[in-house]
This record gives structure tokens, C-alpha cells and sequence, in this order.
């Protein structure tokens, strides 16, 4: 492969993974975590979607449980709270940017194409916050969010729910 080639693929990688989604988060960077290692859950707010609510809550508990924090609603070292929000995915514009090499001499081209989405209305983005709380002071002390598309409920939205749970709190405790 040439150089101009594999130029070519760095840059589409780069691209590609400049538009993938990351689970954020933000945390008090004077606390010791370390000091941590029970909870409760706190009460969540009404939602409309109780069926993910009630996932998200299951599945905290067990990416806690399997990190070696203990439930304990008694005197927890920390809260857990977390905020559930649907809403309706943008319509794609349809414009779309290409970049490629071509020909012997190793020409460079771009290109665009403008497209009419097609299909459904029903796409919803759905966006879970999970907050970690100290229960003495009731300060904020950690908070991770992530979002996911889905398109309809059932198992697939059960296991994306899953998984952007379990990837928000691969991030907690904050390493050093």
C-alpha cells in the first residue's frame, strides 16, 4: 500500500471516529474515592418511560455490585441518582462529504451527494446521567452521562440500555 493510500485511510479513520459517541463525565477532583464502598440508590424522578427507568436501576445496581461496591441503604459511603431523557433524533441533513484517491498518479478526489431522508419518524436518542452523591453533604461528588438511538423497544433497547449504563460507569471510580 502507498503512502498516499494509507494517507487516505488515516484520514477516513480519523473522521469516522471523530463522530462516534463517548461516554462523558466530570467528578470533584478533591475527593478521595478510594474511601467509597457502599450505596443506595436514591428515589428516581417520574418518567415516561418506566420500562427503562427500571432497567437503568437493575443495571446499576449490578455494574456497582460486580465493581465490589455493596448496597446498603442504611449508611451508605454514597448516593446513586440518575435522569432519563427521551427525545425525537434529528433529521440527518442527507449531505454527505467523500474523500478518495484515484488513478495511477494517486489524484485525490472529493465529493459530495445531498440525500431525502428516508424512512421512519420514530428515531429517539435517549440520554442517561448518573450522578454520585455524598449522602452527609449531599454534594455532587461524580457524574457520567451517555446517549444511544434506538428505533423501537423491547430486547435491542434493553441491551443498548444496558450497555450505555455499563459504559457511563466503566468510568467510576475516577482513576488517579
Amino acid at each position: 500500500m502507498g503512502y498516499r493510500h494509507f494517507a487516505s485511510l488515516l484520514v477516513a479513520v480519523a473522521l469516522l471516529s471523530a463522530c462516534s459517541s463517548k461516554p462523558k463525565n466530570d467528578y470533584d477532583l478533591n475527593y478521595d474515592f478510594s474511601t467509597l464502598h457502599s450505596f443506595t440508590q436514591l428515589t428516581p424522578q417520574p418518567t415516561d418511560d418506566p420500562l427503562s427507568a427500571q432497567r437503568i436501576q437493575v443495571e446499576i445496581n449490578n455494574q456497582l455490585t460486580q465493581k465490589g461496591f455493596v448496597e446498603n441503604t442504611q449508611a451508605p459511603d454514597f448516593n446513586v441518582a440518575y435522569a432519563l431523557l427521551t427525545q425525537d433524533k434529528p433529521k440527518d441533513s442527507g449531505l454527505s462529504i467523500g474523500l478518495g484517491t484515484f488513478g495511477r498518479s494517486g489524484g485525490i478526489g472529493i465529493g459530495t451527494s445531498v440525500g431525502v431522508p428516508l424512512g421512519s419518524d420514530t428515531a429517539k436518542i435517549q440520554t442517561i446521567q448518573i450522578d454520585i452523591v455524598n449522602p452527609k453533604t449531599k454534594a455532587l461528588i461524580w457524574r457520567g452521562s451517555d446517549s444511544y438511538d434506538f428505533d423501537a423497544g423491547g430486547n435491542e433497547k434493553a441491551q443498548d440500555t444496558a450497555k450505555a449504563v455499563s459504559r457511563i460507569l466503566a468510568q467510576f471510580p475516577p482513576k488517579k
